[in-house]
């Protein structure tokens, strides 16, 4: 009897599969192996892959599929969605305190999983978390801000991480969810498409003083090290993180201030990183800066294992008005994966040095 196995040592998103193995085949065997789930939308995703007999794909190379080569965590990163009728899909986790469940099979043949239905040999199922054990998430409505605050198990004090992202709107938890998971009081921020947020819910409504605000909530809280607090932004957030540490004021102590950015577009985000470096050299601190290029990723670096959105529709906010737009944010999607798990480990890296020391 045909059998596929797993082995993990922790359930997150961010954390690889150490096995996904096929075996009790007979030799020179082809297989599919296909990865499903389904989103909180209801939508369908799925990746796949063929291999030949009994394939570990730690080490064994895919001959076909979602994807090519030896690529250990191909089967989360390689998913794509079904389109259906709402047009191209971008994956984003919004209740942290449930995991995706993925299911992985074993299929008989090289088919895809999609145009024909293989011969099941075996199937196993994993979850998928976006947070970790013991992290608690509180929400946050105070003194105006609007926001969600994850504190790691523990009485701290922690180092602390705002979190901003882009135009899209509404509050996304799960990059603040899995930065708590490492131990940082990880504080998610709304600024636009909120229910809570004063105003019509297509306008940015908030301005410089709701930044700070927010960024002295989580300095001031009796949990948090008020000296040892970072920014994270991607997109639009990348301004407002820029923003925030240059021109709003914001009191910082003596450990500083540690930005940690994603592109806005490339020009803007090759201006302001070269104006920051040279800035940072003038002041003899250019060790306090580092820049990352990854050739052949998209525009959303997400965290590791998530799939590239490299076309979905955006709900653009702009002034009173609101877009359903396709965008394309760019990438392939073995360079992205590629760039989302290098950046990611090169970011815990920075707040473990900037942070934490």
């Amino acid at each position: 009897m045909a059998e596929v196995a797993l082995w993990s040592l922790l359930p997150l998103v961010l954390v690889s599969l150490d096995l996904i193995k096929g075996t009790f085949l007979p030799p020179h065997c082809p297989i599919t192996l296909c990865a499903q789930m389904h989103s909180e939308d209801g939508d369908l995703w799925e990746a796949f892959a063929h291999y030949n007999t009994n394939s570990d794909v730690t080490r064994d190379h895919s001959v076909g599929g979602s994807y090519l080569g030896c690529e250990p965590m191909g089967l989360f990163w390689g998913m794509q969605g079904d389109p259906g009728v709402k047009g191209p899909l971008r994956l984003r986790k919004i209740n942290v305190l449930t995991p995706y469940t993925v299911q992985i099979s074993l299929l008989e043949g090289h088919i895809s999983p999609s145009e024909a239905q293989g011969t099941e040999l075996a199937t196993v199922i994993t979850e998928r978390w976006y947070i970790a054990p013991g992290v608690r998430r509180i929400d946050i409505r105070q003194n105006g801000v609007v926001g969600t605050l994850f504190l790691p198990p523990g009485p701290g004090p922690f180092p602390g991480m705002l979190d901003l992202w882009g135009m899209g709107g509404g509050l996304m938890e799960y990059r603040a969810a899995l930065i708590a998971s490492r131990g940082y009081a990880s504080l998610a921020l709304a600024f636009l498409g909120h229910k809570d947020l004063p105003g019509p819910r297509n306008t940015l409504n908030v301005g410089d003083s709701y930044f700070k605000a927010a960024f002295h909530l989580l300095q001031n809280h009796h949990q948090v090290c008020a000296d040892r607090v970072g920014i994270i932004g991607i997109s639009y957030g990348s301004y407002l993180a820029l923003r925030i540490a240059t021109q709003m004021g914001v009191k910082v102590r003596q450990g500083g201030l540690s930005l940690l950015i994603f592109p806005l577009s490339f020009f803007l985000s090759f201006l302001f990183s070269s104006q920051i470096e040279e800035t940072l050299k003038a002041a003899g601190k250019s060790e306090l800066f580092t820049r990352l290029s990854y050739p052949g990723a998209g525009h959303l670096i997400e965290p590791p294992y998530a799939p590239n959105a490299r076309l979905s529709l955006w709900l653009l906010y702009l002034l009173s008005l609101h877009f359903n737009l396709f965008t394309l944010w760019g990438g392939q999607p073995t360079p992205h994966a590629a760039a989302q798990e290098d950046a990611w480990e090169k970011m815990l890296d920075f707040m473990e040095s900037n942070l934490r020391r």
